[in-house]
């Protein structure tokens, strides 16, 4: 049975396939069944560019639990890249950002 769980997002950023960058337009992210990886249901991140052939994509098939770590790894990120950006841009620490000794 298909989940139909898709989330779709304007992506701005560069991907690889093969020896060749191509910059990205959208970015997909579903919950259904495994296409590639020998495993039952997957989340599937796609990365593509609308606009050229359909082999510009890099997609990749995970578990629920790596997908869980990698969105753990994404936010631990996210937060020290906000606050390293904020030190170097000279705007201090976004208030959201700021933990209460």
């Amino acid at each position: 049975m298909c989940t139909s769980i898709i989330e779709v997002i304007d992506a701005d950023g560069m991907a690889k396939r093969g020896d060749e960058w191509f910059p990205l337009t959208r970015a997909v992210v579903a919950y259904d069944h495994a296409r590639h990886a020998p495993l039952a249901d997957v989340i599937t991140l796609d990365f593509i560019n609308t606009g050229l052939d359909p082999g510009a994509r890099a997609g990749v098939e995970l578990t629920l639990e790596s997908a869980k770590e990698l969105r753990a790894a994404l936010d631990r990120a996210i937060v020290a890249a906000e606050l390293e950006e904020s030190e170097v841009r000279g705007k201090g620490a976004p208030l959201g950002l700021i933990r209460a000794a």
